[in-house]
């Protein structure tokens, strides 16, 4: 019997490695912004000194790289172009600055694969952060994810989501 290949997203990338990825990515864009650390100091560490396996992400997964370096410079370059976005999909009143810390940045990380990666399809991008939202919160942060989210998609690329 022989073993098979790991899942691999549009991208190539085997599942595990992006998943990975986008969890350190969102801890990184969190770190900075708890502690005004700098862009290329923050990445530098995760790389080098930080860079191991993710068990959260899967057996044994090693990040994906360029997509964690890919994630973390543009949503730091664009964080405001992409709260505009999230402010557009958010209900009652709310705004990204009224988040919490890890909540708003997840949903950049997210916002900016839908805008920005147009090689990940919509529906995956928006699981993969449903289901990292579900890791780090357990009240009704996963529903706000998905309903922002499910929001952002049909805006952004609608005509994918609207396909069968």
């Amino acid at each position: 019997m022989t073993a098979s290949a790991p899942p691999r997203d549009k991208a190539g990338q085997g599942t595990g490695a992006t998943q990975a990825a986008r969890l350190a990515a969102v801890q990184a864009l969190y770190e900075m912004e708890i502690s005004h650390a700098k862009l290329d100091d923050v990445v530098l560490d995760v790389v080098s000194n930080r860079w191991t396996e993710i068990p959260e992400a899967g057996a044994n997964a090693r990040p994906d790289k360029p997509k964690f370096k890919k994630i973390v410079r543009g949503v730091s370059g664009d964080a405001a172009k992409l709260d505009e976005m999230i402010a557009g999909s958010l209900d009652g009143g709310r705004t990204p600055d009224n988040l919490d810390v890890l909540l708003r940045n997840l949903l950049r990380a997210a916002a900016f694969e839908l805008f920005e990666m147009p090689d990940v399809p919509a529906k995956v991008v928006v699981n993969e952060y449903l289901n990292m939202a579900h890791a780090f919160f357990s009240e009704g942060e996963p529903a706000l994810v998905n309903g922002v989210l499910d929001r952002l998609a049909r805006v952004l690329r609608g005509a994918e989501m609207d396909a069968k």
